[in-house]
C-alpha cells in the first residue's frame, strides 16, 4: 500500500506565501516523477509543476517565477513553495507521484487527497 498525504494549505492574502508538502509512505521501492496539480471550481485539474528523481523541473507558465517545486528523496517528500499568491491561484491542490511499489516491476500513479488553498483579502 502506498499513500500520499498533503499538508500546508489554508487561507492567505494576495501577495502572501504558502508551502505545501506531500509525503509518500508505504511499501515504496522507488519514486520517479512527482508533481503538483490544482483544480479550481468548475475547471479541469491541471498540472502546474513537476520534478524528476534527478531534480529536473517544469512549470506551467502561470506559476513560473512564483512557485518552486522541490523534493527530498530520502523522505519521499515533494514540496511546493508558493510566493506572490493571487486570487486566481485559489484551488484544491493535489500531489501526484509515479511510484514503484516494493515487489513490483512497474510504476503506478498515486494521488494525494488534496488540500485547499484560498487566496483572498
Amino acid at each position: 500500500q502506498v499513500q500520499l498525504v498533503e499538508s500546508g494549505g489554508g487561507l492567505v492574502q494576495p501577495g502572501g506565501s504558502l508551502r505545501l508538502s506531500c509525503a509518500a509512505s508505504g511499501s515504496i521501492f522507488s519514486i520517479n516523477r512527482m508533481g503538483w496539480y490544482r483544480q479550481a471550481p468548475g475547471k479541469q485539474r491541471e498540472l502546474i509543476a513537476s520534478i524528476t528523481s534527478t531534480g529536473s523541473t517544469n512549470y506551467q507558465d502561470s506559476v513560473k517565477g512564483r512557485f518552486t517545486i522541490s523534493r527530498d528523496n530520502a523522505k519521499n517528500t515533494v514540496y511546493l513553495q508558493m510566493n506572490s499568491l493571487k486570487p486566481e491561484d485559489t484551488a484544491v491542490y493535489y500531489c501526484n507521484a509515479d511510484v514503484r511499489p516494493t515487489g513490483s516491476y512497474y510504476y503506478t500513479s498515486y494521488w494525494g487527497q488534496g488540500t485547499q488553498v484560498t487566496v483572498s483579502s
